[in-house]
């Protein structure tokens, strides 16, 4: 029989450090995510956003189905007139960028949104849900952690997932003025100053916000970004208690009865009749006939008396309104309403990674502005807590040191193979 060659040690350390090598080249690359955490340890929720980049042509309702939320619900947090014709059906483009209102609740001590349910398809997998479907929002891993998977490869047709969605509150405030969270998944072609300059914030803030040590960011990085708002100071028995509505934006309340907007020029929460309400509550105040959002102003020597007819909430499937009187220096002028904007059928080839449709100017082609006789009500903020930063989160520095290799090229690691193995085992 042959005698069989023994291998030596050289021999062996080569070999050895040649799967090294090979396992440090099918890594490059491959950095783990960043995702901004807020620790909780109570049951309450508040309203927050995700920001979501559709992966196909697919309905207002369709998109509505894939976060269970109202699909006038989309379209008004996006600013999109919901007065055309069958618009839930309306077909919106792939690319599409798209603010999703959630609710964002305390889950195991962490900050998430767990009222997502996804319906598994045949052609499906972990990875084609968190990537795909539900653009980068979640990992595969998230996935298969909160429905218990022990094998991702094996998934049932039909089988409904919980999709866990980052979300953050910080008690609804930013710098101590109201704010509503953006949930935002970092782009390929996007900078912290990009982002901050998008989203009227500051670049300080961002990292303050997310707990970040540089400027640095990296495609697939998910922010929270403060989005000034209108906050509501409904009682807490109201179903809409804590009602926040981004600047630029409305929000319908009241069983599609009453329709809140913020902006443009300051943060009141204006609320009116909405344009789909049919079989509402009376919006008239008490002892007045001043109806939801009406205002009567009468100057005097003193100053303008300004009545007006406030929303207060929506209790017991009742409408609840308030009469309020106050004297100004001066009368206030016309509401000014956030610019809607048509349903959008397109994407400009410049526009691919825009954080959402941007209204119009007013009276520009395609913008639809409501129409509303009725002068704003004055006065300040309700007074709120100041916000809390985040005391977790890992960090967009840390997130490169996941795998410190990734900053080596691929050739310059089989150069120093060569070099220094392969010699080795001669």
């Amino acid at each position: 029989m042959p005698t069989q060659k023994p291998i030596s040690l050289n021999s062996y350390n080569a070999t050895t450090f040649f799967f090294f090598f090979i396992s440090v080249l099918a890594n490059v690359g491959q950095v783990t995510s960043k995702s901004t955490i807020e620790p909780c340890s109570n049951s309450d929720s508040c309203n927050a956003m995700v920001g979501y980049t559709l992966y196909t042509d697919l309905k207002v309702s369709e998109v509505a189905t894939l976060f269970q939320i109202d699909p006038i619900a989309l379209l008004t947090a996006n600013a999109i007139d919901i007065s055309y014709a069958d618009v839930e059906n309306h077909i919106l483009p792939s690319q599409l960028f798209l603010k999703i209102p959630i609710s964002c609740s305390c889950v195991d001590g962490i900050r998430k949104s767990v009222a997502t349910r996804y319906k598994t398809r045949p052609s499906d997998t972990l990875s084609t849900i968190a990537d795909s479907i539900y653009s980068g929002l979640v990992s595969s891993d998230q996935l298969r952690e909160a429905n218990s998977i022990s094998d991702p490869s094996v998934l049932d047709v039909g089988q409904t997932l919980v999709v866990p969605l980052p979300c953050t509150c910080f008690n609804g405030t930013d710098n101590s003025l109201p704010a509503i969270y953006l949930s935002y998944v970092v782009k390929p072609v996007d900078s912290l100053a990009g982002i901050a300059t998008r989203y009227s914030t500051t670049i300080t803030d961002l990292m303050t916000v997310n707990a970040m040590g540089s400027t640095s960011i990296k495609a697939g990085d998910i922010l929270a970004v403060p989005l000034p708002a209108c906050a509501s100071s409904f009682p807490k028995y109201a179903s809409d208690f804590g009602l926040i509505v981004p600047n630029g934006s409305y929000a319908i309340t009241g069983s599609h009865c009453v329709q809140c907007s913020c902006g443009p020029g300051n943060l009141n929460l204006y609320c009116m009749p909405a344009s789909l309400a049919v079989s509402c509550s009376s919006m008239q105040c008490k002892n007045s006939n001043l109806m939801l959002g009406n205002v009567t102003m009468q100057q005097g020597t003193g100053g303008c008396n300004v009545t007006t007819c406030t929303y207060d909430g929506y209790i017991n499937g009742t409408i609840w309104t308030t009469l309020s009187t106050s004297l100004q220096p001066r009368c206030p002028g016309a509401q000014q309403f956030p610019p809607l904007i048509a349903p959008p059928s397109s994407v400009a080839r410049d526009s691919v990674f825009a954080p959402s449709p941007s209204p119009l100017s007013d009276g520009s082609p395609g913008t639809t502005i409501p129409k509303s006789s009725v002068v704003p009500a004055s006065g300040s903020l309700p007074g709120l807590p100041p916000a809390s930063g985040p005391s977790a989160s890992a960090s967009s520095d840390a997130c490169s040191l996941v795998n410190p290799f990734t900053s080596f090229p691929a050739a310059f690691v089989l150069f120093l193979f060569v070099k220094f193995m392969l010699p080795i085992s001669l």
